[in-house]
């Protein structure tokens, strides 16, 4: 018996699987401006420093383990460790780490975390096969527009259903930075993206555990299995990202195809990436930014009676645990992250230890955070209100966080993050010259002399 269904389907969409084809295969390298080529240099290093940092992270040992047990070759680089694995492995453990203290880079109009799927795909593809750094750079903004553009597409409505949209999009953008560095045509490019549209990664109910990161690693082993598979010949539909049951619409009741097509080859979305400051989930940083301004205006927490916090309704649905157990619950705590932004006046990794977020004095202190929802308030914003025992009441409004488009962190900030992830596992001078290799990427030969500096010596 036939079945009805509810949803109109959409039987007129734009062939967006052969647009996005025909751009990855055929955009012209270097076919942007210089700021554009700057920001995917930023990218890039910002991606790398994470992945070094979180490299002997439970997590990655987990993962790292599993995959000894498949006997991989050594194809590639597990970035701040000395094992290679194969190169598949490689984009999984790398997507991971990058990926597991949240210090990510986010796209915000979507709250994609573009990097970790397709620089972990790339970086291994292209130490494997010798690609110059160029190819890498050229790959890295052609895979991230791809990403972002399908995510415009389907964002929110894809997001709120439940799927976590980095591992949902960014299995799209490493099949085709992938393909774009493997040199495919056209035709199997479209096939890859094809492939690719059959494995999205990633359920916002896995948020606080290790299978969150696990999300873009698996991306982005996906997107490389796939561009290797369409390279060899293996087919997928034509229309697998446009098709009434295709991937777009299988996701997602909101389909802008526009956001795939508008200003495409000529408007960049790497240059709407930012950089967090802080290791957690981006709706609780303008919260924190606040409560390090309440710090730095001499609010001292064993005075605070009440913190009064005001924000949109996302930040509570994503980030109100207020008892967090571990680190990892403690990065989707907007409590957790108010208490370290007054406590400590920063939230690095360190801020977000296991010991840190059960100490008594920060579990005190987030047990004073009264949050409520005002959705007058935009997501990227908060109002932060300091109650004292003295009866003062110190007020701090963020309109805009520390690392957004609007406030964003410097060439100087992203390289004392670096520093402070990867110092203490490749060693000062060996990050210093890590850094230098990522500011000079696009004029590389040979992308394998960074993937060796990003293990330890």
């Amino acid at each position: 018996m036939a079945r009805n269904t509810r949803v109109q389907a959409d039987h007129n969409a734009p062939p967006v699987t052969q647009i996005l084809a025909e751009f990855v295969a055929g955009h012209p390298s270097r076919g942007w401006s210089d700021a554009v080529d700057r920001e995917a240099h930023r990218t890039f290093l910002n991606w790398l420093g994470c992945a070094v940092g979180a490299a002997h992270h439970e997590a990655v040992e987990a993962a790292l383990a599993a995959v000894r047990v498949l006997q991989p070759s050594a194809q590639a680089t597990v970035a701040g460790r000395a094992e290679k694995v194969d190169i598949a492995s490689a984009a999984l453990l790398n997507g991971i780490s990058s990926h597991t203290f949240d210090f990510d880079d986010t796209h915000l109009k979507t709250i994609i975390h573009p990097a970790g799927p397709v620089a972990s795909a790339l970086l291994a593809l292209a130490e494997h096969t010798g690609a110059s750094g160029r190819q890498v750079i050229d790959a890295l903004v052609i895979g991230i527009d791809v990403a972002c553009r399908m995510g415009n597409t389907i964002y929110p409505d894809h997001y709120d259903r439940g799927w976590h949209i980095t591992g949902t999009t960014g299995m799209l953008g490493a099949a085709a930075g992938c393909a774009r560095l493997l040199g495919l045509d056209a035709d199997r490019t479209r096939m890859a993206l094809g492939i690719a549209a059959s494995q999205p990664i990633g359920l916002r109910e896995q948020f606080g555990t290790m299978t969150k990161p696990f999300h873009p690693g698996g991306a982005a082993r996906a997107g490389l299995m796939a561009a290797l598979m369409a390279q060899h010949g293996f087919t997928a539909s034509p229309r697998a990202l446009e098709a009434p049951r295709g991937f777009a619409q299988v996701v997602s009741p909101k389909t802008s195809w526009n956001e795939v097509t508008d200003e495409l080859g000529e408007r960049f979305e790497i240059s709407f990436n930012s950089y967090k400051p802080f290791a957690c989930g981006i709706v609780i940083h303008p919260s924190i930014d606040a409560c390090v301004q309440l710090r730095q205006q001499g609010v001292r927490a064993e005075d605070v009676e009440r913190l009064e916090l005001r924000v949109h309704s996302l930040v509570l649905e994503l980030t109100g645990k207020k008892e967090p157990a571990d680190g990892l619950q403690g990065k989707f705590s907007v409590y957790h992250g108010c208490a370290a932004g007054l406590i400590f006046g920063k939230a690095t990794e360190d801020e977000y230890a296991d010991d840190i977020v059960n100490r008594a004095d920060m579990v005190a202190l987030r047990r004073k955070v009264v949050a409520t929802v005002d959705d007058g308030i935009d997501e990227a914003s908060a109002d932060v209100t300091a109650v004292l025992a003295d009866g003062r009441r110190v007020h701090v409004f963020v309109e805009h966080a520390i690392g957004s488009l609007q406030r964003p962190m410097s060439d100087a900030d992203l390289e004392a993050k670096f520093g402070g992830m990867s110092d203490a596992i490749l060693g000062a001078d060996r990050t210093r010259r890590l850094l230098d290799a990522c500011w000079g990427l696009g004029d590389a030969a040979d992308v394998r002399a960074l993937a060796a500096l990003a293990r330890p010596a």
